[in-house]
């Protein structure tokens, strides 16, 4: 007969089905469930089915009944052939039942990408894997494969995942298919491409990104995020700065083009000659100010105190990367006078002050004393930026 097996989890019951279930031992397989249901009530059972290997129809109508006795009721780690037969059968349509997920390691690949919440890895020549530095993170993978696709149908390059992976050693991940892309990154380090091509690449598709417009509640809106960090800023700054920067962020208008979050050489890969967007989980719409501020980070702000945090993040020297970011907002600002352009970037530098001063005080825990110089070189920068700014626009 097949093994059921069970944990009690409170409320919740989880219910381990190990084996074959047909019309030759379904019979005591319900009776060994309603068993267990009857000696731990709960009002949500999850069924494992890891160690399923086959479900007839009889087995089917177990879980039909399960579902109807217990109306949150899920199937979890279910093999790719046992998930077919409650696909067919339109389970999948009445019921949550998620797919197991094969297990991946990425010991000795390469990190081609890297981003606010996970690192990229080349697998092998055609495939690359996204690794989420929350451990419980398949809320944010599915989520950032809704935005992905949501750029890729508005015509913006950008990699579509195509499987969820666990990742040896804990985590999960999302697998995308890239035939030999390079990171922008290992092609200036490598000196395959100069800063000025690439500064050329990065601006043609972050033109390309910034020229599309969004339907307002089809991507997050990132001046909802701005004025939470401005909030969280009250206590750490003098009250006249943080009125000043509070009027400055609540003052920019609303903005429906789709900005990238993150955008910086390691998120962007090159693939047969097309610039190709990765780590999409930033993707939100509003005002370039807030894009340049972060570029501004990656390149310079973040490594205002240890310049080896670039060489360490991107690959590149401090020198290098502070040359990128003036070569390419001169080119995003093609035409424009050299003092409207160093005008601009003190407004990219209020917002990326900003919000290093905030990262600088919640991390200050871990790394007191790197933190507090951090935090002190931000308030330094925005007591003499503020008083120079009148809005934040352009």
């Amino acid at each position: 007969m097949t093994e059921v097996t069970y944990s009690n989890n409170g409320n919740s019951l989880t219910i381990a089905l190990n084996g074959h279930i047909d019309s030759a031992n379904a019979a005591a397989v319900e009776a060994k469930i309603n068993e267990i249901r009857s000696a731990n009530p709960a009002d949500g059972i999850t069924v494992n089915c890891e160690n399923l290997i086959y479900i007839s129809s009889a087995g089917l109508r177990i879980v039909l009944r399960l579902k109807k006795a217990v109306p949150d009721t899920k199937l979890i780690n279910v093999s790719p052939d046992v998930y077919e037969i409650f696909d067919m059968t339109g389970f999948t349509e009445i019921m949550e039942i998620h797919k197991a997920y094969r297990l991946l390691s990425v010991e000795g690949c390469e990190v081609i990408g890297q981003g606010a919440n996970g690192k990229v890895y080349r697998i092998d020549k055609d495939t690359i894997v996204k690794v989420y530095m929350n451990p419980d993170s398949l809320a944010e993978i599915h989520r950032e494969r809704e935005l992905a696709r949501t750029a890729f149908v508005l015509g913006v390059p950008t990699a579509i995942p195509y499987d969820v992976v666990r990742i040896e050693g804990g985590g999960y991940g999302s697998v995308f298919e890239l035939l030999n892309a390079t990171s922008f990154a290992k092609l200036l380090s490598t000196g395959e491409k100069t800063v000025d091509e690439i500064a050329e690449m990065s601006i043609k598709l972050l033109k390309t990104i910034h020229s599309t417009v969004v339907k307002s509640d089809s991507l997050p809106d990132i001046t909802v995020y701005a004025k939470n960090w401005v909030d969280f800023l009250k206590d750490h700054l003098p009250e006249n700065l943080h009125e000043k920067l509070k009027t400055l962020v609540t003052s920019i208008p609303s903005d429906n083009r789709m900005l990238h979050g993150d955008f910086h050489i390691k998120n962007v890969l090159l693939q047969n000659g097309e610039s190709i967007l990765i780590d999409m989980d930033t993707l939100c719409h509003g005002h370039p100010v807030f894009e340049l501020a972060g570029m501004y980070n990656a390149y310079v702000g973040f490594s205002d105190i240890d310049h080896d945090n670039v060489l360490n993040f991107l690959g590149i020297s401090y020198e290098t990367a502070g040359e990128l970011w003036r070569k390419m907002l001169r080119l995003y600002f093609n035409g424009e006078s050299e003092e409207k352009i160093a005008e601009i970037e003190k407004k990219a530098m209020v917002i990326g002050y900003a919000r290093i001063l905030r990262r600088a005080i919640r991390l200050g825990n871990e790394r007191m004393s790197f933190a507090t110089e951090v935090a002190e070189n931000c308030k330094k920068r925005l007591a003499k930026l503020l008083p120079e700014i009148d809005d934040l626009t352009f």
